[in-house]
């Protein structure tokens, strides 16, 4: 039996080792105007597997590029947009920035955003039912990011502490911090049969 791993690598995986098999073909064909229209077979093959690029505005040159990937740039064919060069064909797209200023990303930028909002609440009230929402929130996302994890008070509040500077703290007189059942409803498990 001929496994794929013994078939050598896809160079594009999205169109399949049979296109990848015709390309390699085509790289046989010795007769210029042959290997022309066997290409263009291999075209219309590759675009009807992917029929939304025809909706875009340049689909036949991003083929013609796929193609020239998939021959190694070795195809000699009569190439309508020009003949393809390596380094002006750009597979991988730029990186995107995230941002990683949080101390503790397991609770997610969000906490960060929301702790900014409260050391700027002037309202005592406000700020205060503030921080038991950050602080509830925290515990969710502990308890989300590790359910065996220690998610007392104190590591809410010695973690609070740390996110906001040192501006905010947590007074445990009047404050509620959320049950583990009431943050995380339990999931039902699936009975094996």
């Amino acid at each position: 039996m001929d496994y794929p791993q013994k078939q050598g690598k896809l160079i594009m995986p999205e169109y399949g080792r049979n296109v990848q098999k015709m390309v390699a073909y085509a790289l046989t064909i010795e007769d210029r105007d042959e290997r022309n229209r066997c290409v263009n077979t291999i075209l219309e093959t590759m675009s009807n597997l992917f029929p939304y690029l025809k909706q875009e505005e340049a689909y036949r040159q991003k083929i013609y590029d796929h193609l020239a990937i998939m021959s190694d740039f070795k195809l000699d064919i009569d190439w309508p947009y020009g003949v393809p060069v390596p380094e002006e064909i750009k597979l991988s797209p730029e990186p995107i920035d995230y941002p990683r200023s949080s101390k503790m990303m397991h609770y997610g930028h969000i906490i960060d955003e929301m702790i900014k909002q409260a050391v700027n609440e002037d309202n005592i009230e406000r700020k205060h039912r503030l921080i038991n929402l950050i602080a509830n929130i925290m515990k969710r996302n502990l308890l989300v990011f590790n359910k065996d994890q220690d998610v007392s008070r104190e590591r809410i509040a010695n973690d609070l502490k740390i996110l906001s500077n040192g501006l905010l703290s947590i007074d445990f007189e009047g404050f509620h911090l959320a049950e583990n059942s009431e943050l995380l409803p339990e999931t039902k498990k699936k009975k094996k049969k």
